[in-house]
Protein backbone atom coordinates (compact mmCIF):
# COMPACT_ATOMS: atom_id res chain seq x y z
CA UNK A 1 0.00 0.00 0.00
CA UNK A 2 1.49 3.31 -0.44
CA UNK A 3 0.53 5.74 1.83
CA UNK A 4 0.62 10.01 1.73
CA UNK A 5 0.16 11.09 5.28
CA UNK A 6 0.14 15.11 4.83
CA UNK A 7 0.46 17.20 8.18
CA UNK A 8 0.03 20.66 9.27
CA UNK A 9 2.95 22.30 9.82
CA UNK A 10 1.56 25.34 11.64
CA UNK A 11 2.63 25.15 15.27
CA UNK A 12 3.71 22.26 17.24
CA UNK A 13 0.88 19.86 18.14
CA UNK A 14 0.44 18.37 14.42
CA UNK A 15 3.89 17.36 14.52
CA UNK A 16 4.38 16.14 18.08
CA UNK A 17 1.44 13.57 17.18
CA UNK A 18 2.86 12.49 14.30
CA UNK A 19 6.23 11.10 15.52
CA UNK A 20 4.21 8.73 17.26
CA UNK A 21 1.98 7.61 14.21
CA UNK A 22 4.42 7.59 11.40
CA UNK A 23 6.56 4.44 13.19
CA UNK A 24 3.23 3.19 12.52
CA UNK A 25 2.24 4.10 9.01
CA UNK A 26 5.36 2.80 8.28
CA UNK A 27 5.10 -0.82 8.69
CA UNK A 28 1.61 -0.43 7.40
CA UNK A 29 2.94 0.62 3.50
CA UNK A 30 5.16 2.90 1.64
CA UNK A 31 5.31 5.96 3.53
CA UNK A 32 5.61 9.58 2.14
CA UNK A 33 5.92 12.37 3.85
CA UNK A 34 4.33 15.93 3.44
CA UNK A 35 4.50 19.14 5.36
CA UNK A 36 3.03 22.28 4.66
CA UNK A 37 2.98 25.51 6.49
CA UNK A 38 5.36 27.85 8.97
CA UNK A 39 5.41 28.98 12.57
CA UNK A 40 6.61 25.20 13.81
CA UNK A 41 9.44 24.74 16.19
CA UNK A 42 9.86 20.67 15.75
CA UNK A 43 11.47 19.17 13.30
CA UNK A 44 10.84 15.43 11.79
CA UNK A 45 13.32 13.11 11.94
CA UNK A 46 12.05 11.43 8.66
CA UNK A 47 12.44 12.49 5.16
CA UNK A 48 9.50 14.97 4.08
CA UNK A 49 9.06 14.33 0.51
CA UNK A 50 7.12 17.13 -0.30
CA UNK A 51 8.19 20.41 2.23
CA UNK A 52 5.40 23.18 0.90
CA UNK A 53 4.55 27.39 2.18
CA UNK A 54 0.92 25.72 2.63
CA UNK A 55 -1.48 28.47 4.38
CA UNK A 56 -0.27 29.48 7.60
CA UNK A 57 -2.13 31.62 10.31
CA UNK A 58 0.94 34.04 11.63
CA UNK A 59 0.84 34.62 15.26
CA UNK A 60 0.55 38.18 16.94
CA UNK A 61 1.75 39.65 20.08
CA UNK A 62 -1.79 40.78 21.32
CA UNK A 63 -3.34 37.63 22.11
CA UNK A 64 -4.17 36.41 18.37
CA UNK A 65 -3.45 35.87 15.03
CA UNK A 66 -1.98 38.87 13.07
CA UNK A 67 -4.43 38.90 10.11
CA UNK A 68 -2.80 41.23 8.74
CA UNK A 69 0.68 39.43 8.28
CA UNK A 70 -1.68 35.88 7.76
CA UNK A 71 -2.86 37.70 4.44
CA UNK A 72 0.67 39.44 3.63
CA UNK A 73 2.43 36.07 3.97
CA UNK A 74 0.25 33.81 1.90
CA UNK A 75 0.30 33.72 -1.46
CA UNK A 76 -2.87 32.35 -3.51
CA UNK A 77 -1.34 31.92 -6.72
CA UNK A 78 1.90 30.04 -4.96
CA UNK A 79 -0.98 27.97 -2.82
CA UNK A 80 -2.94 26.76 -5.98
CA UNK A 81 0.29 25.83 -7.93
CA UNK A 82 1.38 23.26 -4.69
CA UNK A 83 -2.47 21.97 -4.72
CA UNK A 84 -1.60 21.08 -8.35
CA UNK A 85 1.32 19.96 -8.30
CA UNK A 86 0.68 17.02 -6.01
CA UNK A 87 0.10 13.56 -7.39
CA UNK A 88 -2.73 12.29 -5.11
CA UNK A 89 -4.05 9.61 -7.32
CA UNK A 90 -0.46 7.97 -7.58
CA UNK A 91 -1.58 7.12 -4.06
CA UNK A 92 -3.63 3.97 -2.35
CA UNK A 93 -3.94 6.06 1.11
CA UNK A 94 -4.32 9.49 2.17
CA UNK A 95 -4.29 10.71 5.53
CA UNK A 96 -4.53 14.27 6.22
CA UNK A 97 -3.91 15.89 9.52
CA UNK A 98 -5.62 19.16 9.08
CA UNK A 99 -3.55 20.15 5.71
CA UNK A 100 -4.71 22.38 3.41
CA UNK A 101 -2.88 21.46 -0.01
CA UNK A 102 -3.49 17.95 -0.05
CA UNK A 103 -7.08 18.01 1.17
CA UNK A 104 -7.99 20.59 -1.63
CA UNK A 105 -5.57 18.26 -4.54
CA UNK A 106 -7.84 15.27 -3.35
CA UNK A 107 -11.18 17.00 -3.63
CA UNK A 108 -9.80 18.64 -7.38
CA UNK A 109 -9.14 15.03 -8.67
CA UNK A 110 -11.79 13.47 -7.10
CA UNK A 111 -9.96 11.50 -4.39
CA UNK A 112 -11.07 10.03 -0.72
CA UNK A 113 -8.91 11.67 1.74
CA UNK A 114 -8.92 10.70 5.31
CA UNK A 115 -9.29 13.43 7.88
CA UNK A 116 -7.01 12.36 10.94
CA UNK A 117 -6.88 15.44 13.30
CA UNK A 118 -7.89 17.21 16.41
CA UNK A 119 -9.94 19.55 13.97
CA UNK A 120 -12.23 17.17 12.92
CA UNK A 121 -13.19 16.61 16.91
CA UNK A 122 -13.75 20.46 17.47
CA UNK A 123 -16.28 20.14 14.42
CA UNK A 124 -18.35 17.43 15.48
CA UNK A 125 -21.97 18.39 16.30
CA UNK A 126 -21.50 16.65 19.52
CA UNK A 127 -17.91 19.05 20.63
CA UNK A 128 -18.92 21.92 22.73
CA UNK A 129 -19.05 25.34 21.21
CA UNK A 130 -18.11 28.93 22.73
CA UNK A 131 -21.37 30.74 23.41
CA UNK A 132 -20.46 33.32 20.94
CA UNK A 133 -21.32 32.34 17.98
CA UNK A 134 -18.54 32.76 15.39
CA UNK A 135 -20.05 31.25 11.67
CA UNK A 136 -16.88 32.88 9.70
CA UNK A 137 -14.19 31.09 12.26
CA UNK A 138 -17.00 27.63 11.88
CA UNK A 139 -16.58 28.43 8.15
CA UNK A 140 -13.01 28.74 7.71
CA UNK A 141 -12.10 25.49 9.90
CA UNK A 142 -14.90 22.99 7.52
CA UNK A 143 -13.43 24.65 4.19
CA UNK A 144 -9.69 25.04 5.16
CA UNK A 145 -9.25 21.16 4.55
CA UNK A 146 -11.97 19.25 3.99
CA UNK A 147 -11.99 15.57 3.73
CA UNK A 148 -13.63 12.52 2.41
CA UNK A 149 -14.31 10.67 5.64
CA UNK A 150 -12.96 12.33 9.07
CA UNK A 151 -11.31 10.76 12.49
CA UNK A 152 -10.60 13.00 15.37
CA UNK A 153 -9.14 13.60 18.47
CA UNK A 154 -10.38 15.31 21.80
CA UNK A 155 -9.98 15.84 25.59
CA UNK A 156 -12.75 13.67 25.69
CA UNK A 157 -13.99 10.49 23.40
CA UNK A 158 -17.66 10.96 22.81
CA UNK A 159 -18.42 9.09 19.56
CA UNK A 160 -16.95 5.69 17.89
CA UNK A 161 -14.80 7.98 15.52
CA UNK A 162 -13.25 10.57 18.09
CA UNK A 163 -10.67 9.38 20.71
CA UNK A 164 -8.70 10.93 23.65
CA UNK A 165 -5.29 12.73 22.26
CA UNK A 166 -2.22 10.95 21.25
CA UNK A 167 0.39 11.64 23.56
CA UNK A 168 3.63 11.16 22.19
CA UNK A 169 6.16 8.60 23.60
CA UNK A 170 8.39 11.24 25.16
CA UNK A 171 5.88 12.19 27.68
CA UNK A 172 4.62 9.12 28.50
CA UNK A 173 7.59 8.06 29.83
CA UNK A 174 8.16 10.73 32.45
CA UNK A 175 8.36 10.37 36.22
CA UNK A 176 6.20 13.91 37.07
CA UNK A 177 7.28 15.70 39.97
CA UNK A 178 6.29 18.89 41.72
CA UNK A 179 8.79 21.46 42.02
CA UNK A 180 7.68 25.29 42.42
CA UNK A 181 7.29 26.78 39.09
CA UNK A 182 4.95 27.75 36.81
CA UNK A 183 5.43 26.51 33.16
CA UNK A 184 4.15 29.51 30.55
CA UNK A 185 3.61 28.92 26.77
CA UNK A 186 1.68 31.72 25.05
CA UNK A 187 2.98 32.01 22.15
CA UNK A 188 0.58 34.63 20.79
CA UNK A 189 1.72 37.54 23.64
CA UNK A 190 4.61 39.49 23.39
CA UNK A 191 7.41 38.75 25.88
CA UNK A 192 7.09 42.48 27.38
CA UNK A 193 3.31 41.55 28.10
CA UNK A 194 3.97 38.13 30.21
CA UNK A 195 6.72 39.47 32.29
CA UNK A 196 4.50 42.28 33.58
CA UNK A 197 2.03 39.98 34.43
CA UNK A 198 4.05 37.58 35.66
CA UNK A 199 6.42 40.18 37.68
CA UNK A 200 2.91 40.89 39.75
CA UNK A 201 3.30 37.94 41.20
CA UNK A 202 6.69 38.15 42.83
CA UNK A 203 6.28 35.10 45.39
CA UNK A 204 5.88 32.49 42.57
CA UNK A 205 8.03 31.16 39.96
CA UNK A 206 7.57 31.21 36.31
CA UNK A 207 9.84 29.59 33.67
CA UNK A 208 8.57 31.67 29.95
CA UNK A 209 8.93 29.79 27.09
CA UNK A 210 9.36 32.70 23.92
CA UNK A 211 9.81 32.17 20.24
CA UNK A 212 11.57 36.14 20.68
CA UNK A 213 14.52 35.01 23.34
CA UNK A 214 17.36 33.75 21.72
CA UNK A 215 19.10 32.64 25.19
CA UNK A 216 17.76 32.13 28.27
CA UNK A 217 17.78 34.76 30.99
CA UNK A 218 16.96 35.35 34.45
CA UNK A 219 14.30 38.51 35.55
CA UNK A 220 13.61 38.53 39.45
CA UNK A 221 11.19 35.75 39.50
CA UNK A 222 10.77 34.73 36.35
CA UNK A 223 12.76 32.62 33.62
CA UNK A 224 12.83 33.18 29.92
CA UNK A 225 13.56 30.38 27.80
CA UNK A 226 13.98 30.67 23.87
CA UNK A 227 11.45 27.55 22.80
CA UNK A 228 13.46 24.21 22.78
CA UNK A 229 11.90 20.64 23.00
CA UNK A 230 14.38 19.17 25.59
CA UNK A 231 13.91 22.09 28.27
CA UNK A 232 10.11 22.54 27.70
CA UNK A 233 9.50 19.11 28.80
CA UNK A 234 11.52 19.18 31.32
CA UNK A 235 9.92 22.14 32.59
CA UNK A 236 6.44 20.52 31.86
CA UNK A 237 7.49 17.45 33.91
CA UNK A 238 8.40 19.06 37.17
CA UNK A 239 6.24 22.31 37.30
CA UNK A 240 3.80 23.15 39.71
CA UNK A 241 1.12 23.93 36.84
CA UNK A 242 0.85 25.04 33.03
CA UNK A 243 -0.37 28.11 31.96
CA UNK A 244 -0.87 28.53 28.22
CA UNK A 245 -3.19 28.66 24.78
CA UNK A 246 -5.87 26.60 24.27
CA UNK A 247 -4.41 24.48 21.42
CA UNK A 248 -4.88 21.16 22.01
CA UNK A 249 -1.58 18.90 22.54
CA UNK A 250 0.38 21.14 25.43
CA UNK A 251 -3.10 21.32 27.52
CA UNK A 252 -3.82 17.30 27.11
CA UNK A 253 0.08 16.39 27.67
CA UNK A 254 -0.60 18.76 31.03
CA UNK A 255 -3.66 16.60 31.63
CA UNK A 256 -1.82 13.72 31.30
CA UNK A 257 0.91 14.64 33.65
CA UNK A 258 -1.55 15.41 36.33
CA UNK A 259 -0.48 19.17 36.38
CA UNK A 260 -2.90 21.86 37.22
CA UNK A 261 -4.04 23.94 33.86
CA UNK A 262 -5.20 27.40 33.34
CA UNK A 263 -5.41 28.31 29.19
CA UNK A 264 -6.37 31.42 27.65
CA UNK A 265 -7.42 30.91 24.20
CA UNK A 266 -6.13 33.23 20.88
CA UNK A 267 -8.60 35.87 20.18
CA UNK A 268 -10.48 35.26 16.54
CA UNK A 269 -9.32 31.69 16.70
CA UNK A 270 -12.33 29.47 16.52
CA UNK A 271 -10.56 26.09 17.37
CA UNK A 272 -8.93 27.64 20.59
CA UNK A 273 -12.36 28.99 21.82
CA UNK A 274 -13.80 25.59 21.18
CA UNK A 275 -11.04 23.55 23.12
CA UNK A 276 -11.63 26.58 25.68
CA UNK A 277 -15.59 25.35 25.76
CA UNK A 278 -14.48 21.98 25.79
CA UNK A 279 -11.86 22.52 28.83
CA UNK A 280 -14.47 24.64 31.28
CA UNK A 281 -16.64 21.44 31.12
CA UNK A 282 -14.11 19.55 32.48
CA UNK A 283 -13.28 22.40 35.49
CA UNK A 284 -10.11 24.23 33.69
CA UNK A 285 -10.04 27.56 34.31
CA UNK A 286 -10.14 29.60 31.55
CA UNK A 287 -9.29 33.09 30.87
CA UNK A 288 -10.64 35.15 28.22
CA UNK A 289 -7.56 37.47 27.49
CA UNK A 290 -4.24 38.52 30.02
CA UNK A 291 -6.17 41.88 30.83
CA UNK A 292 -5.08 43.56 34.26
CA UNK A 293 -8.87 43.14 35.80
CA UNK A 294 -8.15 39.07 35.06
CA UNK A 295 -4.99 39.12 37.19
CA UNK A 296 -7.25 38.11 40.71
CA UNK A 297 -8.26 35.08 38.73
CA UNK A 298 -5.06 34.22 37.91
CA UNK A 299 -3.79 34.77 41.67
CA UNK A 300 -6.70 32.62 42.59
CA UNK A 301 -5.27 30.03 40.39
CA UNK A 302 -2.07 29.62 41.41
CA UNK A 303 -2.74 28.99 45.29
CA UNK A 304 -5.48 26.49 44.91
CA UNK A 305 -5.40 22.84 43.67
CA UNK A 306 -6.91 21.74 40.61
CA UNK A 307 -5.85 18.49 39.25
CA UNK A 308 -8.27 17.10 36.67
CA UNK A 309 -8.44 13.01 36.40
CA UNK A 310 -8.13 11.93 32.59
CA UNK A 311 -7.28 8.57 31.02
CA UNK A 312 -5.46 8.57 27.87
CA UNK A 313 -4.84 5.60 26.97
CA UNK A 314 -2.48 4.24 24.16
CA UNK A 315 -4.29 3.21 21.71
CA UNK A 316 -2.82 5.52 18.19
CA UNK A 317 -2.12 2.19 16.12
CA UNK A 318 -5.87 0.83 16.99
CA UNK A 319 -7.07 3.99 15.26
CA UNK A 320 -4.79 3.67 12.42
CA UNK A 321 -6.23 0.09 11.73
CA UNK A 322 -9.49 0.85 12.26
CA UNK A 323 -8.97 3.73 8.98
CA UNK A 324 -7.35 1.63 6.69
CA UNK A 325 -10.49 -1.23 7.11
CA UNK A 326 -12.39 1.87 6.33
CA UNK A 327 -10.57 3.23 3.58
CA UNK A 328 -9.75 -0.26 1.76
CA UNK A 329 -13.70 -0.49 1.80
CA UNK A 330 -14.08 2.65 -0.22
CA UNK A 331 -10.82 2.34 -2.18
CA UNK A 332 -13.06 1.90 -5.29
CA UNK A 333 -15.51 4.94 -4.27
CA UNK A 334 -15.43 7.62 -6.53
CA UNK A 335 -15.30 11.18 -3.89
CA UNK A 336 -18.40 13.71 -5.43
CA UNK A 337 -18.60 15.37 -2.12
CA UNK A 338 -16.73 15.57 1.42
CA UNK A 339 -18.26 15.10 4.39
CA UNK A 340 -17.39 16.36 8.29
CA UNK A 341 -18.07 13.60 11.10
Amino acid sequence: MKILYAIQGTGNGHLSRALEIIPILQKKGHLDLLVSGTQGDLKLPYDVKYQLKGLSFIFGKKGGVDIWNTYRKNRMKRLYNEIKSIPVKEYDLIINDFEPVTAWACAMAKKNCFGLSHQAAVLHTLAPKPLKEDWLGLKILKQYAPCSFSYGFHFKAFDDRIFTPVIRSEIRQLQPEKLDHYTVYLPSYSDKKLLKLFSSFPQFKFEIFSKHFKKASEIANIVIRPVNNKDFVESLRSCSGVICGAGFETPAEALFLKKKLLVVPMKGQFEQQCNAAMLKTMGITVLKNLKQKHYPEIGKWLIKNEIIDVNFPDETEMIIDKLIAVALKEQNTTVTNTEIV
